[in-house]
Formats: structure tokens, C-alpha cells, sequence
């Protein structure tokens, strides 16, 4: 399952992210997602996750805090084009 996670600390780096995550589970993929010209974090990114392991850490993550910030952490939608 892929998981959004927004209002990300914009020092929070994706090793941070997946260190965050993989305290409910094995992390398949985890990026935070940065501006192109700047290098610099957007204050979002993306976790994937079994489901079980997914569902357990959106209960336990969403609203909780991470450098300062209440992070939102859920089921991430596909993608329109």
C-alpha cells in the first residue's frame, strides 16, 4: 500500500522517513519528494508498505509529531492524468 505523508519538516530526509516507518513494518520504498531546481523538500512524500503494516502505522502516525510538525499520514490516491 502507498501511504502520503504531508506537512513534513522540510529537514526531514527520506532515510528519516523510512527510519519513522519501519517501526511498524518493512518499508518497500519511501522518498520524500524535493523541488526540482532547489534540491530542497516539498514537505511531502510517499512510504509503500504491506497493507497490514500500512494500516497499523496510519493509526499510530497520523497527527503525531516529527521535528516540531503534526504529520498527516494516509492512503496515498492514484494518480489522475
Amino acid at each position: 500500500m502507498k501511504l502520503f505523508v504531508a506537512r513534513l519538516d522540510y529537514s526531514v530526509d527520506s532515510e528519516e522517513l523510512r527510519t519513522v516507518f519501519e517501526e511498524y513494518g518493512t518499508v518497500t520504498s519511501c522518498s520524500v519528494v524535493t523541488d526540482k531546481e532547489t534540491g530542497r523538500s516539498r514537505g511531502f512524500g510517499f512510504v509503500e508498505m504491506s497493507d497490514d503494516d500500512a494500516n497499523q502505522a496510519i493509526r499510530q502516525l497520523d497527527q503525531s509529531e516529527l521535528r516540531g510538525r503534526e504529520m498527516v499520514v494516509k492512503i496515498a490516491e492514484d494518480k489522475r492524468r
